[in-house]
C-alpha cells in the first residue's frame, strides 16, 4: 500500500510538472510569436486596395500620361512647338550678344574719334600754319572713324528689322501654342508641356520687346550723333585750312523751324553784316564769317541770310564770277551747320567797283 500510494503520488506530481511546463510553453508562444512568420508578413507589401477600402468614396488617381514610348497627336504637336520655342530663344540670345558687341565697338570708335579731334582742336587753339599737313592727316583719321560709326548705325538698323521678324515669329508661335489647348484628344501631360512652352515663349517676347525698344533708341541716338559730328568735322576742316580755331558747328544750336519765306525789296541804306572782297585769290574769310553768323544765331535763332555777289562790272564774265563767289560763301555757311534752305544767293552789279565782293544780309 505504501509503495502504491507513493507511486500514485509520484505520477500525479509528474503530471503536474508536465502540465505546468506545457502551460508555460503555450504562454511563451502567445507572448513571443514566431519571428519567421512575422518577417514573412512584413516582407509582403500591403495590397493597393487596402487604403481604398479604408476610405470609402475615394478613387485611385487616373494616369496623366500614356505608357512610356507613346504620345498623343497633341503631345507630338507640343514637342514640335517646344523645339521651335527653343530655336527662337537661342536665336534671340545670339542676337542680343551681337548687339552688345556692336555697342562695345561703337564705344571704342568714339573714343578714338574724340581723341583725334581733341588733338586737332588743341593744336588749332594755340595756333598753327594754314593747311597744316599733320592736322589734315589727323582729320582724315577722324573722318574714317566717323565713317565706321556710320556703318555701325547701318548694322543696328538692320538688327532692328531682324528683331521685328523675331517678334512676329514669337507672336505666331504663341498663337499656335494657345490654339493647341482647345484640340481634343490630349492628356494632362500634353497640357503641361504646352504650358511650359507658353511660359518660355512669353519670356522670349519680353526679351524681344526690350531689345527692340533699346535698339530703336540706339539707332535714333547714334544717327543724330553721327550727323552732328559730321557737321563738326566739316567745320573743323575749314579751321585747319585757315590755321585757326573757329568753333563748333552751328547746326548744334537749337533753332526754330523756318518755312519758305518770300523776300521783299531790301530797304535802301541797309548795310551788309559782312562784306567779303575778292581782290585776291582765295581770301581767308571763314573765321570772320563764322563769328558773324554765330552772333546772329545767338540773338535770332530763326534768322535767314541773303548772299549777294556784287560784280565790279556789267559784263557777263564779271557777273558769272560774282555768282560763283557768292555760292562759295554759301557753301562755307553750310559747312558751319546752317541748313541750305536758310541761305539765298543772288547777284548784282556795281560799275566802277575796284573788285568783286560778296555781301551778307540778315532777314
Amino acid at each position: 500500500m505504501g509503495r502504491n500510494f507513493g507511486g500514485v503520488a509520484g505520477r500525479r506530481g509528474a503530471r503536474g510538472v508536465f502540465a505546468t511546463t506545457a502551460l508555460a510553453a503555450l504562454v511563451a508562444c502567445v507572448e513571443q510569436p514566431n519571428q519567421d512568420w512575422m518577417s514573412a508578413q512584413q516582407q509582403q507589401p500591403a495590397p493597393a486596395v487596402a487604403s481604398v477600402q479604408a476610405m470609402p468614396g475615394v478613387l485611385p488617381p487616373l494616369p496623366t500620361s500614356l505608357p512610356d514610348g507613346q504620345m498623343t497627336a497633341i503631345g507630338q504637336r507640343a514637342a514640335q512647338l517646344r523645339e521651335q520655342s527653343n530655336a527662337l530663344q537661342t536665336r534671340v540670345q545670339e542676337r542680343a550678344e551681337q548687339i552688345q558687341q556692336a555697342r562695345a565697338g561703337a564705344i571704342e570708335m568714339s573714343q578714338r574719334y574724340y581723341s583725334t579731334t581733341a588733338g586737332i582742336n588743341a593744336r588749332l587753339q594755340v595756333g598753327t600754319t594754314p593747311g597744316n599737313p599733320i592736322l589734315r592727316q589727323q582729320w582724315v583719321q577722324a573722318n574714317s572713324e566717323l565713317d565706321r560709326m556710320a556703318g555701325e548705325v547701318g548694322r543696328l538698323s538692320a538688327a532692328v528689322s531682324q528683331v521685328q521678324q523675331d517678334a512676329s515669329q514669337a507672336a505666331f508661335l504663341l498663337e499656335q501654342v494657345r490654339a493647341a489647348y482647345s484640340v481634343q484628344g490630349a492628356v494632362d501631360e500634353d497640357h503641361r508641356q504646352l504650358a511650359l512652352t507658353e511660359d518660355q515663349v512669353n519670356r522670349t517676347v519680353v526679351t524681344i520687346d526690350r531689345m527692340q525698344s533699346e535698339l530703336t533708341e540706339d539707332v535714333r541716338r547714334q544717327t543724330a550723333y553721327v550727323a552732328q559730328e559730321r557737321s563738326n568735322l566739316n567745320t573743323l576742316q575749314i579751321a585747319i585750312t585757315a590755321g585757326a580755331l573757329t568753333g563748333p558747328s552751328l547746326a548744334n544750336r537749337p533753332v526754330a523751324m523756318v518755312g519758305t519765306q518770300q523776300q521783299g525789296a531790301r530797304p535802301a541804306g541797309v548795310r551788309p553784316l559782312v562784306t567779303i572782297r575778292f581782290d585776291r585769290p582765295n581770301p581767308a574769310y571763314e573765321q570772320q564769317l563764322y563769328a558773324a553768323v554765330s552772333r546772329v544765331l545767338e540773338r535770332r535763332p530763326n534768322a535767314t541770310f541773303d548772299l549777294v555777289g556784287v560784280a565790279a562790272g556789267t559784263d557777263q564774265l564779271a557777273g558769272a564770277a560774282a555768282r560763283r563767289q557768292a555760292e562759295q560763301v554759301a557753301r562755307s555757311i553750310a559747312s558751319f551747320g546752317v541748313s541750305a534752305d536758310r541761305v539765298r544767293v543772288s547777284q548784282s552789279a556795281a560799275p566802277g567797283a575796284a573788285s568783286n565782293e560778296v555781301q551778307l544780309f540778315i532777314n
